[in-house]
């Protein structure tokens, strides 16, 4: 993963007009462009990109607990939210892109720190102005299921500069 020192280096609107949600996607898992940095914060990486499915993968630290010491409900949430969206994003066409509407989460159980899980995102339906997605978290060794959650997206369309 290679990510960005700055926000001088992500890609700006202009960028963003002349590539596919897609190949943007494609693009940060083959590091020709960089990640977003609240990956590199929360400590999860984007595992698989296909055209309406997107999986990232993480281990969640100490350093993301709550004060009783089990996994932040939040880490959770920004895992979804990631998977779920960019699973939209990967079906909007070259000059749109798209930002959360609202999401919501299930906790099943709490993940034990230390414990690797897959986060996988599915677009259900992607049109000019909406995308709406699903998304749930699995353990990667053992496929127990930790939270599900879904997703409304708009879809924007960028100006062409």
């Amino acid at each position: 993963m290679t990510f960005a020192k700055g926000p001088e280096e992500l890609l700006g609107p202009a960028d963003m007009a002349n590539i596919s949600g897609l190949d943007f996607m494609q693009g940060i898992l083959d590091g020709r462009l960089p990640a977003p940095p609240i990956s590199r914060t929360m400590g999860y990486h984007l595992h698989a990109v296909a055209e309406g499915r997107v999986a990232f993968r993480g281990t969640p630290t100490f350093d993301v607990c709550n004060p009783l010491g089990a996994v932040h409900g939040g880490w959770y949430g920004t895992l979804l939210d990631s998977a779920m969206a960019c699973a939209v994003q990967t079906m909007v066409p070259q000059g749109a892109a798209y930002t959360t509407l609202e999401y919501k989460i299930n906790i099943i159980r709490s993940i034990p720190t230390g414990t690797e899980v897959e986060c996988v995102g599915i677009a259900d339906h992607v049109g000019r102005s909406t995308g709406v997605a699903h998304g749930e978290i699995r353990g990667v060794a053992d496929g127990r299921l930790y939270a599900t959650g879904s997703t409304t997206c708009i879809v924007l369309n960028i100006p062409r500069g």
